[in-house]
């Protein structure tokens, strides 16, 4: 059951506190901070996986190459250029990526979904990054 929907684009959760962390890619906000460069994150974990560029911390590695990650997600997409292994496809085209989030972003071709909206113009993208250089225009600071 997901009785927890958003009313910007109708996609549904089954805990409240997910609808408020999703409802940041339509906001924008980035609520956590990093305390040592100011850096805003969408969610806690980016901000962790961030702050090891302060520490010089890279506690994954790579077995096949020896290269080092600051988180285990990174590892295992990196490990897959070592086997070619493309495992999320899309079942519209059948393109296959290496990354969920590149399926995701690749699947509002075919749904037309603009989900990153400015709230200042109310322009909408596809992708995250490029609400966030948009909004550059807003405050004036060079993309």
């Amino acid at each position: 059951e997901k009785p927890y929907k958003c009313l910007e684009c109708g996609k549904s959760f089954s805990k409240s506190s997910s609808l408020i962390q999703h409802q940041h890619i339509h906001s924008g906000e980035r609520p956590y901070t990093c305390g040592e460069c100011g850096k805003g994150f969408k969610y806690s974990s980016n901000l962790l996986t961030h702050q090891r560029i302060h520490t010089g911390e890279w506690p994954y590695t790579c077995g096949e190459c020896g290269k080092g990650f600051r988180n285990s997600s990174k590892l295992l997409t990196h490990h897959y250029i070592h086997t070619g292994e493309r495992p999320y496809t899309c079942g519209e085209c059948g393109k296959s990526f290496r990354q969920r989030s590149s399926l995701i972003c690749h699947q509002h071709l075919h749904t037309g979904e603009r989900p990153y909206k400015c709230l200042e113009c109310g322009k909408s993208f596809i992708q995250g990054p490029h609400l966030i250089r948009h909004q550059k225009i807003h405050t004036g600071e060079r993309p």
